[in-house]
């Protein structure tokens, strides 16, 4: 834990106690802070008082003595309106802010030299964190990886001189932390997601840049347009900016081509890194992912060499592109993670001839923009409340079955897949979905996937491999 030492003696209402929402009202007890925690959930609430914490209705507190609202990230600053607790602190003039907020005020006050990587995207970001946090231990350093992916930041190792920190960013912790202030910020790409929660692409974007205009050195890939609109402006305040690319060639910056990593200066390319044969960083996206990666550890002045090495030793990230088991000439693909078009356009780009289970419960735009990728499908199988719209964008275009749950869609794949004598086949699970129809996260999703490919009958000759 990192007790939070900056609004010691001082009171501060908490909203949101969840599992991040609960690790920064310990953090905040913990350095001194009077917090007043509370939620319109009843249940957590008396949750938060059997763990010892203080509970209040803040509609109740006095607000004219507050430091400061913390905000849990799942709790509506701006949009589709903002929650109650959000009116009554502007209405008192107090800062609303988050967990990484109160991490990063934390580390300027005890090791303001600790290297801080902060991670975002639409997509890629958890996979970055993690290849990032992975080639740094690999190498030997001592790492912290937190934030949106697995360790609420503020449950994370106090910061101490040569501690490194892997944080991966939501738009919605960036929106509550207004001094974010990485050593090296990375921002991997933008397309639709969260606009209910921030009223326009171009809120969300805003929201985006901030990570990397407020870091010391801004990685930005540029295969999309809002992207590389972002490193145009960094560059213009003469803001140290790398630009990495997973689908086109650079001349100045970091980018995947063919199975290779390449950095480029003035026009002029050098092989830094080959990807070939490394499962676990398949695909263009994984390219992208590769190249900022290597970006952010040669901005740490790490030897190409040694990250290139490393490289090789990435076992991947669990419910993203994983390679969960293997049947003679098929693989069993977990995307569990891919929940919008976006990401699943990644994973149906890596592979030729493939059964894609899709489905769960739909996003804006539905999977019509994946339309490139269809020639690749032999058969597709649809589960939960988006089969029949997705059967009507794959209606004539690419052959269908509505299997309905999961586990049915993975018997449905794995027998029509057997009678299929492509040299490589890959089922494919990348829902293009949020799973909330049926599980309550994709991680649940992805474990129900597994569980599936293990109880396929007659199935001896299959080895699970993650």
């Amino acid at each position: 834990m990192i007790p939070v030492t900056t609004f010691k003696d001082q009171t501060v209402p908490l909203f949101g106690l969840g599992g991040s929402g609960l690790a920064t009202a310990k953090a905040l007890q913990a350095g001194g802070a009077d917090v007043v925690c509370f939620d319109d959930n009843t249940d957590r609430v008396s949750q938060a008082g059997k763990d010892g914490l203080k509970t209040q209705n803040l509609r109740e507190l006095d607000w004219s003595h507050v430091s400061a609202l913390v905000l849990a990230p799942g709790v509506p600053l701006t949009h589709p309106v903002p929650h109650w607790s959000v009116d009554l602190a502007r209405d008192a003039g107090v800062e609303v802010i988050g967990d990484v907020e109160l991490f990063c005020r934390e580390r300027r006050v005890l090791c303001p030299q600790a290297p801080m990587i902060a991670i975002t995207g639409t997509n890629g970001k958890s996979t970055t964190t993690a290849l990032i946090s992975h080639l740094l231990e690999a190498l030997g350093y001592d790492v912290q990886m937190g934030g949106n992916i697995g360790t609420p930041v503020l449950d994370l190792a106090p910061p101490q001189p040569g501690r490194h920190y892997v944080i991966e960013c939501s738009s919605y912790q960036i929106d509550l932390a207004p001094t974010l202030d990485p050593t090296v910020g990375v921002h991997m790409n933008l397309s639709p997601d969260h606009l209910d929660r921030h009223g326009s692409m171009e809120h969300y974007a805003a929201i985006k840049e901030r990570l990397v205009a407020g870091s010391k050195v801004a990685i930005v890939g540029v295969d999309d347009r809002l992207s590389s609109m972002i490193a145009d402006r960094l560059e213009l305040a003469r803001k140290p900016v790398c630009r990495i690319a997973g689908e086109r060639e650079l001349t100045s910056g970091i980018y995947a081509r063919h199975g290779d990593l390449l950095e480029a200066h003035d026009g002029t390319q050098t092989e830094v890194a080959h990807l070939g044969g490394i499962d676990s960083l398949r695909g263009d996206h994984n390219g992208q992912n590769a190249a900022a990666a290597f970006a952010a550890l040669r901005a740490l002045d790490i030897p190409p060499a040694k990250i290139a090495g490393a490289l090789k030793t990435f076992p991947g990230l669990h419910h993203r592109m994983e390679v969960v088991a293997r049947n003679g000439r098929i693989l069993f693909i977990n995307d569990s993670k891919a929940t919008n078009a976006d990401a699943a356009a990644r994973a149906l780009s890596s592979f030729d001839r493939i059964y894609w289970i899709a489905g769960g419960r739909a996003k804006e735009g539905g999977i019509s923009s994946l339309d490139e990728y269809f020639p690749r499908i032999a058969k597709t199988f649809l589960i939960g409340e988006a089969a029949s719209e997705f059967a009507k964008t794959l209606e004539g275009r690419v052959p269908f079955k509505v299997s309905g749950t999961l586990a049915e869609a993975v018997r449905d794949a794995a027998g029509e897949a057997a009678e299929d004598g492509a040299e490589e086949i890959a089922i494919l699970l990348s829902p293009a979905c949020a799973s909330f129809d049926q599980f309550p996260n994709f991680e649940l999703r992805g474990a129900a996937f597994v569980d599936a490919v293990r109880a396929l009958p007659g199935d001896k000759n299959t080895q699970e491999v993650a």
